[in-house]
């Protein structure tokens, strides 16, 4: 079992509170980073939300 799979097990039911945790870590790093790799960090959001099953965008 990879470890994306335990995340989703210990994640399911709470695809919400993921969803915000996301979105806190990725604006955590556009305001250590300065927005310098705000679009990579975009990127890196949604495909959490998608793996995640968080449809809040």
């Amino acid at each position: 079992m990879s470890v994306m799979d335990k995340l989703k097990q210990m994640l399911k039911g709470h695809e919400d509170q993921a969803g915000k945790g996301v979105d806190k870590a990725g604006d955590y790093v556009d305001d250590r980073t300065q927005g310098k790799y705000s679009k990579q960090v975009d990127m890196g959001q949604d495909r959490l939300r998608d793996q995640f099953g968080d449809e809040q965008k």
